[in-house]
């Protein structure tokens, strides 16, 4: 009996000093080295975001508004970024969807990403202050939610900007897929599905987020030369197409376990037709908004007017493409939203019956009836200075504003819309 008591604990001994230092291993690769070979994604979970008690109201802050902030010292910044939060609760928003990550770069201290040159000029040089960190806070004082906005893949959108040495198309050129309209990380590459979700974990680690917010960003082409060798490589029998869709599902699923596991909700703004979302950028997004486990709401971006007909079609139209959401299986746990395009205000969305719909005053607020009527109870507005420094529109600009606010800021406290994520 002792002899064989000495053999088990030997065998215990072992398992131990195998499984240690991989239950201590971190869960992304580190930017200085190459990933390891990534384990499958795991199984889509239901969400575990908590449910809303407040609507949805939201209004996104793309780096081009950041172009137009003083990040030459904190003061600075925190003075610009306080003009622009005020502005945003005085329409009655509840939600910011701060681009944090438009290139591949970051505005914020990041093991895996250099700084953004939005915050200096020059791609990897530090601001010498944490400009996510204030924002947060300042968006929390103000009683607004903080959302940080990422491009999963780009890297480079033509030239720009001028890549540092620590941009990951420089560290890991064989992650790197280049196409006419710029650079992207390869959907295709589980290295960088591990190295986009440990991105994703870094954030929802250092900072006290509402939200991580992905755009429409998926696979840049449909063409079969952008990853003909991987496609041959993984022996598939799937079609690429469903290869594709397969790389990006497993993506969003592995960036879910991250933020489920740290309460912070997960959601995407894909195009707003879903055929193009399923065979344009293989995102297949009715998908995410019927199985749960992707993400925790879906904001198409439904950018055309009540109006819009394209020589007597009106299939991309507010009204249709919205329906055709709202129709769609919806899994517990899952909130629909839909994102209303304020760029439009005074230049229109391109349609052939030219109604006046974008001149109106109204067009966003008339817009934000419509999907309350189809039971879709929160939007995004894209974007900020569309509705505060619209130079071409000021005055129209000035009463979609006042038409909003008096939908969003006179609605009654007692939330009774959708509550779920």
């Amino acid at each position: 009996m002792r002899r064989l008591g000495w053999g088990l604990a030997a065998i215990l001994l072992l398992f131990v000093v195998l499984t240690v230092p991989l239950v201590l291993s971190p869960f992304a690769p580190s930017p200085s080295a190459p990933a390891p070979t990534a384990t499958a994604a795991p199984a889509p979970s239901p969400s575990v975001a908590p449910a809303r008690t407040t609507p949805y109201r939201a209004v996104w802050v793309s780096y081009l508004e950041w172009q137009q902030v003083d990040f030459s010292e904190a003061e600075a910044f925190s003075r610009d970024i306080g003009v622009m939060l005020d502005h945003i609760a005085s329409l009655g928003a509840t939600v910011v969807l701060a681009q944090v990550r438009p290139f591949g770069d970051a505005l914020y201290p990041s093991e895996y990403f250099p700084f953004s040159h939005l915050c200096t000029g020059v791609q990897g040089q530090d601001p010498g202050f944490d400009p996510l960190a204030l924002l947060v806070q300042a968006a929390h004082d103000r009683g607004l939610e903080l959302e940080a906005w990422v491009n999963p893949y780009r890297l480079q959108a033509g030239s720009v900007p001028a890549l540092c040495d620590e941009s990951p198309a420089v560290t890991h050129p064989d992650w790197v897929k280049a196409t006419d309209t710029g650079l992207y990380l390869d959907p295709a590459s589980a290295a960088v599905r591990q190295y986009i979700a440990g991105g994703v974990e870094e954030l929802c680690q250092n900072y006290d987020l509402d939200g991580i917010h992905f755009d429409d960003y998926f696979y840049p082409t449909t063409s079969a030369a952008f990853d003909a060798a991987e496609y041959a490589a993984a022996g598939t029998d799937l079609s690429r197409e469903d290869w594709r869709r397969q790389n990006v599902n497993q993506l969003m699923a592995l960036c879910h376990e991250v933020t489920a596991r740290y309460g912070v909700r997960l959601g995407v703004a894909p195009l707003g037709d879903p055929d193009l979302c399923y065979s344009g950028q293989y995102s297949d997004a009715a998908l995410w908004l019927a199985q749960g486990g992707y993400v925790d709401y879906l904001m198409p971006q439904l950018y055309w007017g009540r109006d819009y007909t394209q020589n007597g079609d009106t299939a991309h139209s507010l009204d249709t493409l919205a329906a055709r959401w709202a129709a769609l299986p919806r899994a517990e746990g899952v909130a629909l939203y839909v994102g209303l395009g304020a760029y439009r205000i005074g230049d229109g969305d391109g349609s052939t019956a030219d109604t006046g719909e974008w001149r109106s005053g109204h067009a966003l607020a008339d817009q934000l009836d419509a999907l309350e009527a189809l039971g879709i109870a929160g939007a995004g507005l894209y974007r900020y200075a569309s509705l505060w420094g619209n130079t071409a529109w000021p005055d129209l600009a000035e009463a979609e504003r006042q038409a909003i606010a008096a939908d969003w800021v006179t609605a009654s406290p007692a939330y009774s819309g959708d509550t779920r994520p």
